[in-house]
Formats: structure tokens, C-alpha cells, sequence
């Protein structure tokens, strides 16, 4: 029964987090015995502690399984339709353009982090991790990235101004931000977030 329902819910090598699974009638003693069945018979292998995974095979026929950051964008950013985080810092800079960088460690903001901030290791690799002081939605996951860019812009910039205003135009046009959704959390950010905003006059580039 179990391992029907994850074959309906999950595809081959998809992070699966136990605590996300609730099926009626089946106890969590029960539940807990059933995945550990289906991981001595291996069709479903361990992550890490609370993260399973099916199997899928690779042309070589080794077991394959999610590399560390698609259980770190499931773990952090988002995961069934409900995102939760952002990447951030120089590896969001490095995303849209203005950092030619690339951060030898990931930067998450996230609501699910009970630290102000710490370093993770997923597989073999290390991210680190920030507690949002704004709780993460859909809805304002765009403007509290970018603002959060604009809080240490200059530490990524390998681009002028202008260059970055374009970049972040670019940016900010395709998430819909507008500068209502801007006055509606920049006070959340500290004073240097409100100086590269007005010094590089976005209110000019983004929707009333």
C-alpha cells in the first residue's frame, strides 16, 4: 500500500520527507515500519534522516538519487506548491546577472530555520542557511529576494550601476514587484538596503 502511494505522489530519484506524508488509517509506528521494509528491500533508499528517495537506475545501472541541492531547494525553498525560502546573497547576485562570481557555499533565506543563521551540509555539500525576519510566501518571495540583494549589493557587484539597474529592471518586471510591494517591506531590511535602492533610483524602473 505504501509504496503505491508513493509511486502515485513522487517521481523516481524526488526528495520524499516523511514528515509531509499522512495517509488514513495507517498509525506512524506503522508507517515508520513500512518504510523501513520498503528500504531493506530497496526500493526506497535513505537520504539522510527523514528524507527517502525511489531509486532510479543510470545507464551504468547504479541506484541514483537527488543531488544536494534539490533536497536543499526542497528542504528550504520550497516544496509541494508552498515556497518557503529564496536563494540569496552572492548566489542569487551570481543568478540574475550581476555578479560574474560563483559562492563556493549556497545562501538560503528560509523560514525554516530555527537559527539567525548556520552552516549545513546536504551530501557533499555545504550551504548556509539564514532565518527570513519576513516570513517567505508565494506571494512575496520576488520583492524580498531582491531586496535582500540590495542590503550588501555592493560586496557582489562586477558591474556598474547601470548595468545592475538593468539586470535588476529586468528582474523586477518579470516577478510583477512593484514599488507598493517595496514600501510594503524595505523597512523589515536595514538602512543600507534603503541607500542602494534610492542611489540607484529603482522607484524609476518598478510599477506604482
Amino acid at each position: 500500500m505504501l509504496f503505491e502511494y508513493l509511486r502515485e505522489h513522487y517521481k523516481d530519484g524526488e526528495p520524499i520527507f516523511l514528515d509531509d506524508i499522512q495517509i488514513e488509517g495507517m498509525s506512524r509506528p506503522n508507517f515508520r515500519q513500512q518504510i523501513k521494509t520498503l528500504a531493506d528491500n530497496g526500493k526506497v533508499v535513505r537520504y539522510e534522516k527523514g528524507i527517502y528517495y525511489i531509486p532510479k537506475s543510470s545507464r551504468c545501472h547504479f541506484s541514483t538519487g537527488p543531488n544536494p541541492e534539490i533536497v536543499a531547494g526542497y528542504k528550504y525553498i520550497a516544496r509541494r506548491g508552498k515556497i518557503n525560502g529564496y536563494y540569496s546573497g552572492g548566489t542569487f547576485a551570481n543568478l540574475i546577472g550581476v555578479s560574474l562570481q560563483v559562492p563556493a557555499k549556497m545562501e538560503i533565506v528560509t523560514n525554516n530555520s530555527a537559527a539567525i543563521v548556520r552552516e549545513v551540509s546536504i551530501g557533499k555539500q555545504r550551504f548556509i542557511v539564514r532565518r527570513s525576519n519576513v516570513p517567505v510566501t508565494n506571494e512575496n518571495v520576488g520583492v524580498l529576494r531582491l531586496l535582500d540583494l540590495l542590503k550588501n549589493l555592493d560586496s557582489y557587484l562586477d558591474c556598474g550601476f547601470d548595468t545592475a539597474r538593468e539586470k535588476i529592471r529586468i528582474y523586477s518586471q518579470a516577478n510583477k514587484i512593484t514599488r507598493g510591494n517595496v514600501d510594503r517591506y524595505i523597512r523589515a531590511f536595514p538602512d543600507s538596503t534603503f541607500r542602494f535602492y534610492y542611489e540607484m533610483r529603482l522607484d524609476d524602473v518598478l510599477a506604482p
